[in-house]
């Protein structure tokens, strides 16, 4: 999540009230409705990233977890 109003752009894990700085992209879609090339992305902290994980595996989306980088 991108904080709007931030004077700089500030991320922060997707996870309803965590303010932790992210450090996994979780990479996912439904494929029901979007096609191969759509992809959605979560931010996720390292105490969060598990937990996207799973949510996703457990409905049989395609979710992939990439380590974000200070190059990113």
């Amino acid at each position: 999540m991108i904080i709007p109003g931030a004077e700089t752009p500030t991320k922060r894990c997707s996870r309803t009230s965590c303010r932790e700085e992210p450090t996994w992209e979780v990479q996912w879609r439904n494929p029901k409705i979007h096609s191969e090339d759509r992809v959605k992305i979560w931010l996720a902290c390292d105490v969060h990233q598990e937990f996207f994980q799973g949510y996703l595996e457990q409905r049989n989306f395609p979710v992939t977890c990439v380590a974000i980088t200070e190059e990113a």
